[in-house]
């Protein structure tokens, strides 16, 4: 295939300005995060607040991710958009400013942290669902997909490797002003977007039973179903290992703040590659049965990971669990986004950033305490038998239904 086909979606002005505003965002937002989990860790040393600072993020997603689905539906969402980037930048603005003046404390991070992952369940349905509006040529959305995971993990890799640098260097302080200086590149790029004037026309609520709608829909879409059900058991039972990465970084290898950046980096190249993997696929493609594999392949790389005691071979296992990682949360975005029919799109979506932004955090919180009763070796070996009984579980619920 030709270079070109791999990046067809980008011949797309709309989704251009996006994918290149979002990425120098999501590289700052990486920086931060990491720069926040280093932080917690530094000064607690505990593996349980880690887990609590991620559900303090993500868990608000989840409590507000169907009101954020339902105004995806129902407002204009370009300008839902720009709306919670503006409040995205605040919060790292805030961050940055009581980080240098010496005020940023535990209570302080968690705050903001809350206050982010309120923002985060009106921003990710939208900014998910606007990706099939800005792109006109609907045979490039398998691609558009790929490319925005692509999008996501690249800044994985770049984000984490930038914000261990800068740490070791003058500290925590300047990742957060990055991030905040980011988001500059993605309010311009969204204000530089053109669209039709009724683009973004939507009907009239009639009244507040509107998620029941999207219920009753999915219903009737057993795939739907089972690549929701998939993507929530992953988020909450196998994908929570993340939580302890800083352990092995600090107490494995012995390391500091740039050893922790490489670990995430590693993540972020392996899930860098399974996302430009996914950008060659053709509308064609079993994704259906790749999400299975790639679950399968997740927990199976992490069984070797979780007695690992050398540096580089961890390298090399994250690069394989960045891989199976992304290609199972992006595959699953594909499906939902080809399948669902546009007047429930958001609010799918919305149930889609629950399975993950709900699940994510609360399984941290499982797996940082689960980690000081039987240890993190162990915790993470629990994790990846976990995650292949799931891709049997799917498997043979998935043939019984074509049964």
């Amino acid at each position: 295939m030709k270079l070109s086909e791999v990046f067809r979606s980008l011949r797309h002005r709309n989704f251009a300005l996006f994918f290149f505003g979002q990425f120098v965002s999501r590289v700052g937002m990486w920086m931060q995060r990491t720069a926040v989990i280093w932080y917690v860790y530094s000064i607690t040393h505990s593996a349980f607040m880690i887990g609590v600072t991620a559900f303090a993020e993500q868990f608000p997603s989840f409590l507000f991710s169907i009101r954020g689905g339902i105004i995806a539906d129902k407002y204009n969402r370009y300008r839902v958009l720009m709306f919670t980037q503006f409040l995205s930048a605040l919060q790292a603005v805030l961050l940055t400013v009581f980080a240098f003046t010496n005020n940023a404390n535990i209570t302080l991070i968690l705050i903001l942290s809350v206050f982010l992952g309120i923002v985060n369940a009106y921003d990710v349905p939208v900014r998910q669902s606007m990706i099939n509006d800005i792109i006109e040529n609907k045979e490039d959305l398998p691609n558009g997909v790929a490319l925005n995971s692509s999008l996501n993990t690249f800044a994985r890799l770049i984000g984490p490797a930038l914000s261990g640098f800068v740490l070791a260097a003058i500290g925590a302080s300047y990742c957060f002003l990055a991030n905040a200086i980011s988001f500059v590149s993605v309010i311009g790029a969204i204000a530089a977007m053109r669209f039709p004037y009724h683009t973004f026309t939507v009907q009239p609520s009639k009244g507040k039973g509107k998620f029941n709608e999207a219920i009753h829909y999915l219903k009737t879409q057993q795939t739907i179903i089972m690549v929701l059900v998939m993507i929530a058991l992953s988020n909450f039972l196998v994908l929570p290992f993340i939580t302890l990465l800083p352990v092995y970084a600090k107490e494995i290898f012995k390391g500091n703040a740039s050893t922790f950046g490489w670990l995430n980096s590693a993540m972020g190249l392996g899930a860098f590659i399974g996302a430009f993997h996914l950008a060659t696929l053709k509308n064609s493609a079993n994704f259906k049965k790749l999400l299975l594999l790639n679950t399968l392949f997740l927990g199976l790389c992490l069984l070797p990971f979780a007695f690992v005691s050398n540096l580089y071979v961890s390298l090399l296992l994250l690069i394989a669990i960045g891989y199976t990682s992304i290609s199972q949360t992006s595959i699953g975005m594909t499906i939902i986004q080809t399948q669902t029919a546009k007047e429930f799109r958001g609010r799918v979506m919305s149930i889609m950033a629950m399975a993950i932004f709900g699940m994510l955090p609360l399984g941290s919180l499982l797996i940082g305490k689960l980690s000081q009763m039987i240890g993190v070796s162990n915790t993470i070996l629990c994790e990846a038998i976990i995650g292949v009984a799931i891709a049997g579980f799917v498997s043979r619920l998935s043939a019984k239904s074509r049964g």
